[in-house]
């Protein structure tokens, strides 16, 4: 059983490691110009303060996830992996949060603002951010499914010591 539950979990933190990868690389290669009434622009993700966060934190959570991978299963460091996986999970749901709502008004705009959506003009820019957001958002759930688990693992309410 135990080896089962080690397997999941290597599983989980591959998957939560792709997820954060990919994310960060799709964002960070997003960029498009286009040209609107013969004014050139270009739409890149550096151009936002939110996806640049986005890129950084996926990119932390990466480097996190990788290493983790090579801690060994009986090593004491996995109750301060328990503590990582909350500050992660946390940074990363910050990180898809900020990045939505800018995404959010790129493709619906915010009249009250005045500001236009810019995905009719630059739609390869947008399919890109989506996917990226998408990857990020099934990177959140990932670990949060593997902070319960990790918590559960430390806690492990239905072992009880007999005497």
């Amino acid at each position: 059983m135990a080896k089962i539950k080690r397997i999941c979990t290597l599983l989980l933190r591959l998957i939560a490691f792709g997820t954060t990868l990919a994310a960060a690389i799709v964002m960070a290669t997003s960029h498009e110009t286009s040209s609107f009434f013969a004014v050139s622009f270009e739409a890149k993700y550096s151009d936002t303060p939110a996806f640049k966060y986005f890129v950084i934190a996926n990119a932390i959570a990466s480097v996190y996830g990788f290493l983790v991978l090579f801690l060994p299963s009986d090593s004491l460091l996995w109750r301060l992996v328990v503590a990582m996986d909350v500050v992660v999970t946390m940074l990363l749901t910050s990180s898809v949060s900020a990045a939505l709502a800018i995404g959010q008004v790129g493709k619906k705009g915010n009249s009250n603002a005045g500001w236009l959506p810019i995905c009719g003009q630059v739609p390869k820019y947008c399919n890109q951010v989506t996917g990226a957001l998408a990857a990020g958002f099934v990177a959140v759930i990932t670990y949060a499914v593997l902070l319960l688990y990790a918590i559960h693992a430390v806690l492990n309410p239905l072992l009880v010591q007999k005497t």
